[in-house]
């Protein structure tokens, strides 16, 4: 405690003339719950080593955008094959969510990032010495194994090590981390081949496999293996020096005691009656991220901008620009607004820019003016760009983070990155389908369904700023 605090609380003990044992309990209580955790540099070194897999997920997931014309003309690839290897991405990021709870589980956070790395540096190494469409689809395939592992354990390491009043701006940091991925593959994949791009994919996951020897492990998973000395070490390491962590400790241990005595190791445990409003919510939230849109617009920016005669690369730098600027507005609103306005306010930005980009391809089939048609579909596809980023892009992976109790963690966060993996998998793979058949319909349909997340969000996701993971935990399921 601060030395003003030990000085109030002397000045009370001397005013009501008593010894101060009644008054003193209430007391330093009360100033344990208003004096926060301070930022500490091994708290911010964790974070950082972290979401350098939240960029190489950022980097691989906009990559096929400024790459496509590169690779089809050196490699001679037609649009099919193309789009296979733009969308086995997904397939790979299915592998690693379905798998990700699991290792998590088995060798730790860091374990599991170390795997992702591996995965990544593998991946981005076949693409670059790829002479046929085989190796490039086996690299692009690697690459999402490591990106869908990570999707799941970057935010929830992230979330076990961070103390509750500062946990909403470092999870939000995988969503800026991950913008800073796609706009610098953007930027710097307008100007250099793509080859060198994805040599340059590899530093990130070197960066990342080094660094987290320097980092403790997640203090809430070293409790759960029934490491408790190793766990009381980590997390003094993580909070300072001459922190009082004890409070902090016996939480963990109690919560984590609760949550064994009821443990199976059986996936279908998660679908009890208990847990269902954890997984709705955890569902619902990755299942309108990704129908409302997310990887057509991310995936296919160009051939959006280009059929509406607009430019692709002012498009993808504009774009590039906007969402950095929206992740790092929602790392400075996350803790302070909270979880659910920036929800709202994502969703129905997004509804309002889906159908900006619908009614503009709606006045093409009417031959209307081109110079329309264009300017529609470029602010439309800014403005998504914007919305997203500033909640439903991240989000639902600090909410996922969030709601599930310790033992379940690994199956309902496996669960929840899969659904999510195979959503992204499904739009990605059918966009240009639905895209030739009917380009203002796609659009007009991801606006409805982001209104229809606005709706969900205001019903059932619950607010988690300013609550412990226990806590969180707790009321989701009671």
């Amino acid at each position: 405690m601060s030395e003003r605090a030990f000085q109030e609380e002397e000045l009370i003990e001397e005013d009501m003339g008593t010894p101060g044992r009644e008054m003193r309990i209430p007391l330093l209580e009360e100033l344990e719950e208003v004096v926060p955790h301070r930022i500490t540099f091994v708290l911010v070194l964790s974070a950082f080593f972290a979401v350098c897999g939240s960029y190489v997920f950022g980097n691989a997931v906009s990559y096929s955008s400024p790459a496509e014309s590169g690779i089809m003309d050196e490699l001679g690839l037609s649009l099919a094959e193309y789009s296979v290897f733009g969308s086995i991405l997904t397939v790979g990021g299915l592998l690693g969510a379905l798998c990700s709870g699991k290792i998590a589980d088995l060798i730790g956070r860091r374990g599991a990032m170390w795997v992702t790395d591996v995965s990544g540096i593998v991946g981005w190494c076949a693409i670059f010495l790829s002479e046929s469409a085989w190796s490039l689809d086996l690299g692009r395939l690697l690459l999402g194994f490591g990106v869908g592992l990570a999707s799941y354990v970057v935010p929830v390491y992230i979330a076990e090590v961070t103390p509750k009043n500062l946990r909403g701006g470092f999870v939000s940091l995988c969503m800026l981390v991950i913008a800073c991925g796609m706009s610098m593959t953007y930027i710097i994949g307008s100007v250099l081949n793509w080859r060198i791009l994805a040599c340059l994919g590899t530093i990130p996951c070197l960066l990342q496999l080094v660094g987290l020897f320097l980092v403790p492990e997640s203090p809430r998973w070293l409790a759960k293996i029934g490491r408790e000395k190793d766990m009381k070490a980590a997390l003094q390491h993580l909070r300072g020096k001459n922190a009082d962590i004890s409070k902090e400790t016996s939480e963990i241990e109690g919560y984590i005691e609760t949550c064994q005595q009821a443990s199976e190791h059986r996936i279908l445990y998660i679908f009890q009656r208990k847990y269902a409003k954890a997984l709705t919510v955890g569902l619902g939230l990755m299942i309108f991220q990704q129908l409302g849109g997310l990887d057509a617009y991310g995936f296919y920016m160009s051939s959006i901008l280009e059929r509406a005669g607009a430019s692709s690369t002012a498009g993808s730098i504009t774009t590039a620009i906007v969402r950095l600027a929206a992740n790092i507005v929602a790392v400075f609103l996350m803790d302070k607004f909270g979880r659910r306005p920036l929800l709202l306010v994502s969703a129905s930005g997004a509804c309002l820019a889906g159908f900006l980009i619908g009614l503009s391809f709606l006045l093409q089939d009417y031959h209307q003016s081109t110079d329309v048609v264009s300017t529609l579909t470029f602010i439309g596809i800014v403005v998504f760009s914007g919305f997203f980023s500033l909640g439903l892009g991240g989000i639902p992976w600090i909410i996922m983070a969030e709601i599930f109790p310790i033992n379940v963690k690994g199956s309902a966060g496996s669960l929840v990155s899969m659904v999510s993996w195979f959503g992204s998998w499904l739009v990605s793979y059918t966009f240009n389908y639905f895209f030739e058949w009917s380009s203002a319909g796609v659009f007009f349909a991801f606006s409805g369904i982001c209104c229809s997340a606005a709706l969900f969000i205001a019903k059932m996701v619950p607010e988690t700023k300013g609550r412990t993971l226990e806590e969180i935990e707790a009321s989701m399921t009671s």
